[in-house]
């Protein structure tokens, strides 16, 4: 794509514009996209040590939800979905290397690629992310703010959650990648030492264990909706298409990349895979042996906690909050500087010509757009801390929320594929066509349902 006239035309069209708006050029500022030369460039060699973005991207994604979705199936079904766990790694695996690929290889952000796709993909993103943002804030806070409150009783919960709230609005604020980057490694570390721990006290079964990697689907009514929601659900959220702006920040942000963004998305996520198996050892070990239920939502950690203090003392109630924290505030932190540099990205150039955009084009987190998003995610939502959450905000919440999944997938699979922009080197092939495809059938099936869960109140009278 990018020594082409087109190509030229459109950077000629771009530069007579004035200083894209990141501030930095990737490149010649005058193409857009890249040369052969850069298409063609040496490939740089993944070493042991090459992760950050995907780490960032998978504790971003795997948040206090997902914990409680895999201990809740752990303790219904004990280990007859960890298959299901494994599928999801794969399906993530395949969603974010997606991303990247298509990143890297034209070297526009993944809204930029989605706006090459129509106007239409502008106007489902607009409203969903600035919905998604006000309500997810005061969860990611709130979430946060949970196990701290259980640690330290004596503090009100909604002060722990609005300083959570300020320190990521804080951290993030300082627009350092690098320092986000390595608070995130060590949250993830925690999070993966205090579960791995927390599991290997119950002493898991191991013959059990193993015949729970053979695919079987329980037989009750709603079953297969169940082991969808776990294969899609865990690590399964906007972020995912912030895997981009992670890259680039991160300075992988040309196509002699690729092999080291496949070897860290691919690393970090059986490193997740690992962590939900650990999390679901401790559904099935500590809850289903004892027909324990907990409750739902984020609150069911707590329970989880109250087990562990039960019967092993509360030192290790004590361990599994903190990695509870961890989690909480990973996810926090990525949303905060990933989710705002995709809305810098909308909010510049959704009404600019979608060829004539790249990397160069796309604000950072000092430009008003990102801030602005960067203090919606913050303060407007400290308000439903204090109240409760007005059901119209939740419909619209979930009822967009049950689409951007699909919305991915599906979209993803016509990006990689595209003549016009990507390199054909970089094109799917027919093994990651259908891979995409079974993941885009998967999520929209599980979109179709979660559609229905949000709007039913409608329809029920709630």
């Amino acid at each position: 794509m990018s020594g082409s006239s087109g190509a030229a035309d459109a950077g000629a069209s771009r530069s007579s514009k004035g200083v894209p708006a990141a501030g930095t050029h990737i490149h010649n500022p005058s193409i857009v996209g890249f040369t052969d030369a850069e298409i063609n460039e040496t490939a740089v060699k993944p070493k042991w040590n090459s992760l950050g973005p995907g780490i960032v991207a998978a504790a971003t994604g795997v948040g206090a939800a997902d914990l409680v979705a895999t201990l809740t199936a752990g303790s219904r079904y004990g280990y007859m979905l960890l298959w299901a766990v494994v599928v999801g790694v794969i399906m993530k695996i395949v969603l974010v290397e997606g991303v990247g690929r298509y990143y890297l290889s034209t070297g526009k952000t993944i809204f930029q690629g989605w706006r090459t796709l129509g106007s239409w993909t502008s106007w489902y993103f607009g409203p969903y992310i600035l919905i998604w943002g006000f309500v997810y804030g005061a969860t990611a806070m709130s979430s946060t703010a949970l196990p701290l409150a259980a640690m330290f009783p004596a503090v009100d919960a909604k002060i722990f959650a609005i300083a959570a709230g300020l320190i990521g609005l804080g951290l993030v604020w300082l627009n350092k990648y690098h320092l986000i980057e390595k608070l995130m490694t060590v949250l993830i570390g925690v999070m993966f030492v205090t579960v791995l721990l927390s599991a290997a006290l119950t002493l898991p079964n191991l013959g059990d264990l193993v015949t729970g990697f053979i695919p079987r689907i329980p037989s009750e009514d709603g079953a297969m909706f169940y082991v969808l929601a776990l294969a899609g659900g865990v690590g399964g959220t906007i972020t995912l298409g912030a895997y981009g702006y992670w890259l680039r920040e991160k300075g992988w942000n040309q196509p002699k990349w690729m092999k080291v963004m496949r070897f860290d998305n691919g690393t970090s996520y059986v490193l997740t895979g690992i962590f939900v198996i650990a999390t679901m050892i401790m559904g099935v070990e500590l809850l289903h042996s004892a027909g324990i239920a907990i409750s739902a939502g984020d609150r069911g950690l707590l329970d989880v906690s109250t087990v562990l203090a039960d019967r092993y003392g509360e030192v290790w109630s004590t361990v599994f909050l903190i990695g509870f924290f961890a989690a909480s505030f990973s996810s926090l932190l990525g949303v905060w500087h990933g989710v705002s540099l995709m809305f810098g990205d909308f909010w510049a150039n959704f009404r600019r010509p979608a060829d004539e955009l790249d990397q160069d084009d796309a604000p950072s987190l000092k430009s008003k757009q990102s801030r602005f998003f960067l203090l919606w995610l913050t303060i407007p939502p400290m308000a439903l801390l204090f109240l409760d959450r007005p059901i119209f905000l939740i419909l619209l919440y979930g009822t967009l929320g049950a689409l951007f999944m699909p919305f991915l997938a599906v979209t993803l699979l016509f990006l990689n594929n595209q003549k016009k922009f990507v390199p054909k080197q970089f094109r799917n092939g027919w093994i990651r066509n259908i891979l995409l495809a079974l993941t885009a059938a998967i999520f929209v099936a599980l979109g179709l349902n979660e559609l229905i869960n949000a709007l039913s109140p409608l329809w029920s009278g709630a």
